[in-house]
């Protein structure tokens, strides 16, 4: 396919509608394709026949390490420990749900580059978090290419403290220090999202978007987008659980940095040494086809600055 646009992903470009009869998409695909590149999420079935058996290995390997009373149905579940990253360096089934073969399927032929999942986060309960947009933690140069799936391993109803998120917000402008008016490289943070709370809650303000509610069933997973605004709602009632996992993958062919540390337009990013979960190998941060080989460390004012290289290898 001639695609013009290849530093976007296809199922967010505005070409989308005029090239998706050339990825050869199944009925399924399609309908994912569609809510991806209108809504900036899908939800689907996650296709895993030994699903339901890992998701009880799982529960069972990862309960102890919440610090909650998991066998007590009146117990508070939200006074441990919310959630484990990187799982999968030490639980098969969190690996094999991150390295679905579906799933990675699916991500390559919309985003046009081959996914692969570089972080999970394994929850007993919800997370309660304040709306956000994950491409302030990860993004990428091209931008963009960095999606989320989030499994329901349990029903999960309203009081639970279900995902929510705004509809079409992936379309709304990318947070960057730029933006709101701060330098991120080198400036400390208790949370990578503060700086941008308020932009966005004037951005739903001005939009009038209503969030949306995910109350999934045991096996519905969910696609969103990087720049999708999303959080957890509160939890009605506390004795509920809310197991989920959520993998963050990323694109070929990328460079992979964190935007909320980063000044990108004095060049200085902070850049992520990454993984791949599929066969625990380094992923090179890589800018058209061209991997980077040097950062070059300047000393200005007697402060040390890190400065993005214009030296590929």
């Amino acid at each position: 396919m001639n695609n013009p646009l290849p530093g976007m992903p296809l199922v967010e470009s505005p070409l989308f509608p005029a090239q998706r009869a050339a990825l050869n998409l199944s009925p399924e695909e399609e309908r994912i394709a569609i809510a991806l590149h209108e809504r900036g999420y899908a939800v689907f079935d996650f296709v895993d026949a030994d699903l339901d058996a890992r998701i009880e290995r799982l529960k069972a390997n990862l309960g102890p390490r919440y610090g909650i009373d998991l066998a007590d149905p009146l117990s508070d579940k939200t006074i441990g420990e919310r959630r484990v990253q990187d799982a999968w360096m030490f639980d098969e089934d969190v690996r094999a749900i991150a390295a679905n073969t579906f799933v990675l399927d699916i991500l390559g032929k919309l985003y046009g580059r081959r996914a692969f999942p570089f972080q999970t986060l394994n929850f007993p309960v919800g997370t309660q978090q304040e709306a956000h947009t994950d491409i302030v933690h990860f993004s990428s140069v091209p931008e963009r290419f960095m999606c989320g799936v989030w499994l329901a391993m349990e029903d999960i109803g309203p009081d639970a403290g279900p995902l929510f998120y705004y509809p079409g917000s992936h379309r709304w402008p990318i947070m960057s220090n730029a933006l709101v008016g701060r330098r991120g490289y080198g400036n400390p943070l208790n949370s990578a999202q503060d700086p941008y709370a308020q932009a966005w809650r004037a951005l739903v303000e001005a939009q009038g978007v209503a969030p949306e509610t995910f109350l999934p069933r045991k096996g519905q997973a969910l696609i969103w987008a990087a720049n999708l605004l999303h959080g957890g709602s509160p939890q009605a009632d506390r004795r509920l659980t809310r197991w989920s996992q959520v993998t963050h993958y990323y694109f070929d062919d990328c460079l992979y940095y964190t935007p909320a540390f980063s000044d990108e337009h004095l060049g200085k990013l902070q850049l992520r040494q990454i993984r791949s979960i599929l066969d625990n190998s380094p992923r090179k941060n890589v800018y058209l086809g061209e991997e980077l080989s040097e950062i070059r460390a300047v000393h200005q004012s007697k402060k040390k600055t890190i400065f993005l290289s214009k030296i590929f290898r």
